[in-house]
């Protein structure tokens, strides 16, 4: 599922939101992304589409995006939160460590795993994220 700007404006109008120009600048950004991206990287890309915009409407333009399950918010292995385009419904990601490349992956062979976990810690697990971090084979 690759979402172009004007499926991810669709997106926010869903939700109540207006696509301002500010908005349209992060979106042309977040629907380009091939790689993470960090939230002073979104600004900073989309700066040069709209000079005037404010780091607080990447924040926001992020959490609603999100909260309506189309972009992702990741972890890196530098512990700092970036951002990439979600593929799919339930997916893992392979996270390049040199140059952020994002691939996502679907299938996890982890109920095995899951179940054993629940059993020794009393915890209902709900949900889960895998993220793995490694070199990209163009890194390598």
């Amino acid at each position: 599922m690759s979402l172009n700007t004007d499926q991810l404006g669709h997106e926010l109008a869903i939700r109540g939101y207006k696509l301002t120009a500010p908005r349209r600048a992060v979106l042309d950004v977040i629907a380009g992304m091939c790689e993470l991206l960090s939230p002073a990287e979104i600004y900073e890309r989309a700066r040069r589409r709209y000079s005037r915009l404010g780091l607080v409407t990447v924040y926001r333009t992020l959490d609603i995006l999100v909260g309506a399950g189309v972009v992702r918010r990741m972890h890196r292995d530098d512990g700092c939160h970036s951002y990439a385009l979600a593929q799919a419904a339930h997916s893992h990601h392979l996270i390049c460590s040199k140059c952020n490349q994002v691939i996502e992956f679907d299938g996890c062979d982890l109920d095995g795993l899951f179940k054993s976990v629940a059993r020794k810690t009393g915890f209902r697990i709900e949900g889960h994220w895998l993220e793995a971090f490694g070199l990209c084979p163009k890194c390598q």
